[in-house]
Order: C-alpha cells, then structure tokens, then sequence
C-alpha cells in the first residue's frame, strides 16, 4: 500500500468521523423522521469506509460473495444513499409548499 493510499483513507475515517459524530449529535437534538434518516445514511457511510479500511489492511476479507461479487460491499456502498434519499422523500412529502 503507498502513501497516498494511506493518506487517501486516514482523510476519509477523519472527515467521516466528524460527520458521524456531529450525525449521532443531531440525531440526539431532534426526532425528525427525515433528519433521522440522513443521519443513519452518514452512519452507514462511515460503516463502509471502515470496512473498506480493515479489508485494504489485510483484517477481514471479503465476506458473502457470490461470482466474485461481494455482496456486503454492494450492500454497503448503495445504502448511504439509499437512506438519504429516503430522508429527503421524507421531507419533501410532509412539508407543503407556501
């Protein structure tokens, strides 16, 4: 592994640990089903950064794959995002326009 691929990921579990922490924050301060999702979706974000940490690492290998498609990482990298968006239909679909 080069340097630049350890910096590469040091700045993605520093960055995504913030916005985990101050997610968990906001999540503690407000009991809004859309804010809650977006939140979950940055958690989720972060579970995959660590997981792609510990598997480029050598700790864990690739777990559940089939046809040389691991399962977990599909899982994991769609599913930030799946939970945003669902946050925002959330959002959109309660509040009324003015």
């Amino acid at each position: 592994m080069g340097m630049d691929s350890v910096v590469f990921l040091l700045s993605r579990l520093i960055v995504g640990g913030g916005a985990t922490f101050c997610a968990i924050l906001l999540w503690s301060k407000t009991r809004d089903a859309g804010w809650m999702l977006v939140g979950l979706g940055v958690i989720t974000g972060y579970a995959e950064i660590i997981y792609t940490t510990l598997k480029s690492f050598g700790v864990i290998r690739s777990l559940f794959v089939v046809n040389n498609i691991s399962i977990l990482e599909v899982f994991l990298v769609n599913l930030p995002f799946l939970f945003i968006m669902i946050g925002f239909i959330v959002t959109i679909t309660r509040r009324s326009p003015r």
